[in-house]
């Protein structure tokens, strides 16, 4: 079938929006109408040659959408169902078998490889290869096949538009804090860096009752957009600035009880560690190149803090991901104060506003102007534009 796409063809290249053929699912996979997808960093670092996955690519790993069609050994999916579609997965290996499925052997070949595991695509250009796949889904599409593994059913009274970043961003922010560090209620904590995942982890941390929500970033209003969700404090981090010192100064001189970093800056990732006090945690989400050195001050260890990493939430997706939609359908994680929808045509707009700190968190929202699962899809995607 033919689907419209966009299409990352090489390194710093804008996406090209384009028609693309697409081949039926196999026996374990599914096709989905795909609503929305988000726009994630790991998108654009791909699209920057920054990662190992080949082009040409569609990208996309934030998508929503209904189920159209499944393969003849799908058992837990039927055409209808809105899903949210995630990572994929081996589901044997040892993480999968414990619930960890960020943590899968096979994670980078099934995610960033951009084909299935014997090296197959399901979409082509003119008879030409394009990668597909991507974290099983490549969702940067308005039809896309997904291997099962990286479906999540959701309510479907919902609105998809909003969901597809509970897959990665939002996901690994609220997970980080309710998974990671599962901190106590009436306990502190420090969030560095106030994007998608930092002020998910701001929302899951008033969820889980922390007492004190301090909210560190360098831009004033990503702190004012934090105090909106629920921040008790706010530093702004410039470049004189003690941030560990002001923490220590609201959290009794001894420092935050949690850290949650998900900057990716050294010097951030220090701070961080020096903000706590002694017996506390920080976690970090904010990825570093493989070989960076995070220089700090072993004290800070030996008086018993911990540090440790978090990925994808250190969640089960099939379990997470309806916990989330719940907290959104309350009000308690709304996702539209953090995000901005583009029509498709106009993603490489959305990926420059998301990298100039213009919007939070840009969805991508996928042409179906005969959509007839969801009757008034149409309409209310238009008015939003």
């Amino acid at each position: 079938m033919k689907i419209t796409a966009a299409l990352a063809r090489g390194a710093r290249q804008a996406l090209a929006v384009t028609e693309l053929e697409l081949d039926e699912p196999r026996d374990d996979e599914v096709l989905v109408r795909v609503v929305a997808s988000g726009i994630c960093r790991t998108d654009i670092d791909v699209r920057d040659g920054y990662l190992p996955t080949p082009t040409p690519v569609v990208l996309g790993h934030e998508g929503s959408g209904v189920v159209v069609r499944v393969g003849r050994l799908v058992r837990q999916f039927a055409p209808g169902d809105h899903v949210v579609m995630s990572m994929g997965s081996c589901g044997v290996c040892p993480s999968c078998q414990v619930g960890m499925p960020a943590y899968c052997v096979q994670h980078v070949p099934l995610n960033f490889m951009g084909s299935r595991p014997d090296g197959s695509v399901c979409m082509h250009e003119h008879g030409e290869r394009v990668h597909s796949h991507f974290f099983s889904q490549s969702s940067h599409a308005s039809f896309t096949v997904a291997h099962q593994s990286s479906l999540v059913k959701v309510a479907d009274d919902v609105d998809l538009r909003w969901l597809g970043p509970l897959a990665c961003g939002v996901m690994t922010g609220a997970g980080g804090v309710i998974n990671t560090l599962k901190p106590e209620a009436g306990t502190s904590i420090v969030i560095f860096g106030a994007g998608t995942v930092g002020l998910s982890a701001l929302m899951a941390s008033k969820i889980v009752a922390c007492s004190r929500r301090i909210v560190v970033d360098n831009k004033p209003e990503r702190l004012a957009l934090a105090r909106e969700l629920g921040a008790t404090d706010t530093i702004l981090a410039t470049a004189d600035a003690d941030v560990a010192a002001q923490v220590r100064a609201l959290t009794d001189g001894l420092g935050a009880h949690n850290a949650f970093e998900s900057s990716g800056v050294k010097s951030v990732i220090g701070a961080a560690l020096t903000a706590i006090r002694e017996r506390g945690t920080c976690v970090i989400t904010g990825v570093l190149p493989q070989g960076s050195v995070v220089e700090f001050d072993a004290w800070q260890l030996l008086r018993g803090r911990t540090v440790r990493g978090s990925v994808m939430g250190d969640c089960l997706p099939s379990q997470f991901i309806p916990r989330l939609v719940e907290f959104y359908r309350q009000g308690q994680l709304p996702l539209e104060k953090i995000s901005r929808l583009y029509p498709l045509a106009d993603i490489n707009q959305a990926i420059e506003d998301g990298i100039s700190g213009a919007v939070v968190k840009a969805i991508v929202v996928m042409p179906h102007p005969d959509a007839s699962t969801t009757q008034d899809y149409h309409d209310r995607t238009q008015q939003s534009f």
